[in-house]
């Protein structure tokens, strides 16, 4: 099996940063796709974020030139750099990883981590 586990997440107020980050862990081949996910409360979880192995990335319009996706692959691990935070950020934010493993034959399975609380106060 293979376990996301998110932490960075907090209260800051409007304008500030913080920076997420989500590990993985488990018995697997090679995690290609990770990405970052937002659930604001009464809303859809959106995509926010998301990088390649080969550390190509693409942002939603909402967070584009304010936040950056960043991966270390000798950690299994991916960042998330949040600056010029506004209020609509708020939401709990998600780790999403497509992860190659071999379970009788080699497979892409996807994982998501249990999510971090991000606040902003305006």
């Amino acid at each position: 099996q293979v376990q996301l586990a998110e932490s960075g997440g907090g209260l800051v107020q409007a304008g500030g940063s913080l920076r997420l980050s989500c590990a993985a862990s488990g018995s697997f081949i090679r995690i290609n796709v990770m990405a970052w996910y937002r659930q604001a409360p009464g809303k859809q979880r959106d995509w926010v974020a998301r990088i390649t192995g080969g550390n190509s990335t693409k942002y939603a319009d909402s967070v584009k030139g304010r936040f950056t996706i960043a991966r270390d692959n000798a950690k299994n691990t991916v960042y998330l750099q949040m600056s010029s935070l506004k209020s609509e950020d708020t939401a709990v934010y998600y780790c999403y990883a497509e992860v190659e493993r071999r379970v009788n034959i080699v497979s892409t399975f996807l994982y998501w981590g249990q999510g971090t609380q991000v606040t902003v106060s305006s």
